[in-house]
């Protein structure tokens, strides 16, 4: 990333910290909507808990969005421990789509195109590392 998306990654996501517990529930509810089948990975879920770490994962993006490669490993540990849950290749798309729409919805006129296209960027280069790590686990051994 690019200085000028860095700093609007941590811009944006300051205006997103004071929201954060209503953001986390309109990007559940916008996923749950978009991809129905997801709920079901949740189903045993502590939702509130769930929460909690979608936001401190975000907060973690934003404050290492200059140098996301020093967390690749532990992008890597969720790409796996995703796949113990179920997911899927495909849900990473949907995934990315709530995001994009939960920063909308909450950030409003203050997510300019130039937010969009940062947390775009942002978020392939923090699903990257995850949906290697992922495919990596389900390849079989040779």
């Amino acid at each position: 990333m690019n200085k000028t998306e860095i700093e609007v990654i941590r811009e944006t996501w300051a205006l997103v910290v004071p929201i954060a517990d209503a953001a986390a529930q309109l990007f559940y509810q916008r996923l749950f909507e978009i991809d129905p089948g997801t709920k079901l990975l949740f189903a045993e879920t502590d939702m509130a808990r769930q929460n909690e770490k979608l936001i401190s994962t975000l907060s973690l993006v934003a404050e290492k969005a200059d140098q996301l490669d020093t967390i690749i490993p532990v992008l890597q540990e969720l790409g796996r421990n995703h796949v113990r849950y179920g997911v899927e290749a495909r849900h990473y798309e949907s995934v990315g789509s709530a995001l994009l729409w939960t920063l909308e919805q909450g950030l409003g006129d203050r997510f300019t195109d130039q937010a969009r296209a940062a947390w775009t960027v942002a978020y392939a280069l923090v699903s990257g590392p995850m949906r290697q790590a992922a495919a990596d686990l389900e390849r079989p051994a040779a």
